[in-house]
């Protein structure tokens, strides 16, 4: 409730958020998953999928809070691994950049990316490849980010560039970006 202004009630939340459920069957898909459990842990996450909209891999580690808002096309990768009170919006992708041939060779290796604690993530944005987004940083909308993303940064951009680093303000800012990170 603290971060969705249009949320009237946590009965409303629990029954009707998308995101809430998706959290859900993931912890419940990530408990087969670790318990060496796969096919049962995709089952789960795919029947999560068919009622949610987002995807998230079993194997995905994911810190408290997530936040998901909208989450039609939210795409979350197997070795993703999100920090506390990440805020993610709809069509957001966190991905791997490897090609899809000599799968064996991609096994067991990092290829998604990780969202440190206080992230923000703006709708339509790819994050994609074993890089790390810093906390309190916020990638905007629709932006592509590719490489490591520092502390507090502003990400804009096809590929992303930051735009901001000087505040160190850690209030929560919905849609990632507010009128102080606005290019003049």
């Amino acid at each position: 409730m603290d971060r969705d202004p249009a949320a009237k009630s946590k009965l409303s939340i629990i029954l009707t958020y998308p995101g809430v459920k998706a959290v859900f069957f993931h912890r419940i898909a990530n408990f087969f998953s670790k318990a060496g459990f796969a096919l049962i842990a995709r089952i789960i996450s795919q029947f999560s999928r068919f009622l949610t909209g987002i995807e998230i891999h079993p194997a995905a580690t994911i810190g408290k809070n997530l936040f998901i808002d909208h989450g039609m096309g939210v795409v979350i990768g197997e070795t993703s691994d999100i920090g506390d009170n990440v805020t993610i919006y709809h069509s957001v992708t966190l991905g791997g950049i490897s090609p899809s041939i000599k799968s064996d060779e991609q096994r067991n290796i990092k290829r998604h990316p990780t969202l440190k604690n206080n992230v923000v993530i703006g709708s339509g944005a790819q994050v994609l490849g074993p890089i790390t987004v810093a906390e309190y940083a916020k990638v905007g909308a629709n932006a592509v980010v590719t490489k490591n993303v520092e502390p507090h940064a502003v990400m804009v951009g096809i590929p992303a560039k930051n735009i901001h680093t000087k505040s160190t303000d850690t209030t929560f800012k919905p849609y990632g970006i507010s009128e102080e990170d606005k290019i003049d």
